[in-house]
């Protein structure tokens, strides 16, 4: 459907239709004016009051196919799909060579999940329609629905073989790609476009993506170089090239390069983060601390910035100043198990058991289920002489590491301090089969049981034979 109506028009026509709503005087609109009053307020989410238009609209042209389109649109957004389909299927009589219509009906198919049937209704679709971009790239999202990314993938090469312009299709073809682990293949695909559409900064940027994935790095930086003379204000391209001059090592380029964006748009938390970490590894420490503290100061809610800032006085002894900042992060993504990591470590170091233990448990909890996680934990509750909740912990541990020595001697060391000694022996035999070298395990924890002459006397007989 075509909507011509100047802005200034459209404003008058609209106006006079909220007019005649707030006075209830019945006005007369032809049926065009109808269409660009309700494609106005579909434009602007105001679905009630393109419904009230539609509903007067056919009471005024009851026989307007537009109009009645934009009845079957309303009831498929509503998803009242059966309905929408009941007055869908007369329009084909009166038009059968009507586009709008199969777009239409491949909607409500789509709409049911019944992506091939939706597919099959384009294709009608592109046999009578004169320009088929539009048609190629709904092909291309039904297969993606599908989970068909290379009949999706030549769908929107086809669109783009119409509009070169249409840069949604482009991001989708590279999005098959991607899907399809075919690096080569998108390049090779940009590559091509770019000899159609030379300053096309999305492509630019799409290549340069691809060239860091196959560790084409001095390449990307030149795609990205490409990109921002194409569209100098291309964030996206100052923020990928600075990252790829990270990986190089040229922090300084990348600083340049983040700061840009920073000039172009304000404010970046995420630059100011990653200017942060470049001074870092310029081991500029006290600037790198500076710009942590101005991203968190422009989003608090950046977890990752308050993690940085974690690092930063973790990394120089100042627990109680990290402990206060990683708190920070955990209130604002608490489901992160590798914050609860360095909370855990970070009270280790203040001696804060129970909360270290508190921090390995909910770790554990998020499936964090490392065996350095189980063995932290548990090595604070034998400290903390909780010997149960330890055997516990490690028993647990076991199940994911039925092999561990490490676990086998903790076990070990628990029962036969708890005085079971049968289930004692028979993990310190267990162990001892896996690896009778990590027995300081044992005597390092339980120096008290290690030294029994009984323990001794099964290690030494071991050894012998």
């Amino acid at each position: 459907m075509e909507f011509d109506q100047s802005e200034e028009n459209q404003h008058v026509t609209v106006s006079k239709f909220e007019s005649m709503l707030k006075t209830n005087n019945v006005c007369f609109f032809d049926s065009n004016e109808f269409e660009n009053i309700i494609h106005h307020y579909l434009e602007n989410g105001k679905v009630s009051l393109a419904k009230k238009a539609i509903k007067l609209g056919l009471s005024q042209h009851p026989s307007s196919l537009n109009l009645k389109l934009f009845q079957v649109e309303i009831l498929i957004f509503e998803n009242k799909l059966n309905e929408a389909d009941r007055l869908l299927s007369p329009l084909f009589e009166i038009e059968p060579n009507n586009e709008e219509l199969y777009i239409q009906k491949a909607n409500i198919y789509s709409k049911k999940d019944q992506h091939q049937k939706a597919i099959e209704i384009f294709k009608s679709a592109v046999e009578i329609s004169d320009d088929c971009s539009d048609l190629y790239s709904l092909i291309g999202m039904e297969y993606l629905f599908l989970d068909k990314f290379q009949e999706a993938k030549l769908n929107f090469m086809k669109c783009i073989e119409l509009d070169l312009e249409n840069y949604s299709a482009l991001y989708n073809i590279i999005y098959c790609f991607d899907f399809l682990d075919d690096s080569d293949g998108a390049i090779v695909y940009l590559t091509n476009y770019l000899e159609k559409n030379p300053y096309c900064e999305v492509a630019w940027h799409q290549l340069g993506k691809q060239y860091n994935t196959t560790k084409e790095l001095l390449k990307a930086v030149t795609a990205f170089d490409f990109a921002i003379i194409s569209d100098e204000t291309f964030v996206g391209a100052y923020l990928e090239k600075a990252k790829v001059l990270e990986n190089l090592n040229r922090f300084e380029e990348a600083i340049e390069n983040y700061e840009i964006t920073l000039a172009i748009e304000n404010t970046n938390p995420f630059a100011l983060i990653k200017i942060g970490y470049c001074y870092e590894k310029l081991e500029k420490l006290e600037l790198a601390l500076q710009y942590y503290l101005k991203a968190v100061e422009e989003d608090p809610a950046l977890d990752k910035g308050w993690m940085r800032i974690t690092k930063f006085f973790n990394s120089k002894k100042e627990y109680l100043k990290a402990l206060y900042y990683i708190n920070k992060a955990i209130e604002i993504d608490s489901e992160n198990s590798s914050y609860w990591i360095l909370y855990s470590n970070i009270n280790e170091r203040l001696n804060k058991l129970e909360e270290a233990e508190r921090g390995y448990k909910k770790t554990l909890e998020l499936g964090d289920v490392e065996l350095n996680i189980w063995l932290s934990r548990g090595d604070i509750l034998i400290k903390l002489g909780e010997y149960e909740a330890a055997s516990f912990n490690f028993t647990q541990a076991l199940e994911y590491y039925p092999n561990s020595e490490e676990l086998e001697f903790r076990l070990s060391g628990i029962c036969l301090k708890l005085n079971d000694s049968e289930t004692g022996y028979a993990h310190l035999l267990t162990a001892l089969h896996i690896n009778s070298e990590h027995v300081f395990i044992l005597e390092e924890l339980f120096p008290d049981v290690y030294n029994r002459k009984a323990v001794l006397q099964l290690i030494e007989n071991f050894k012998n034979t």
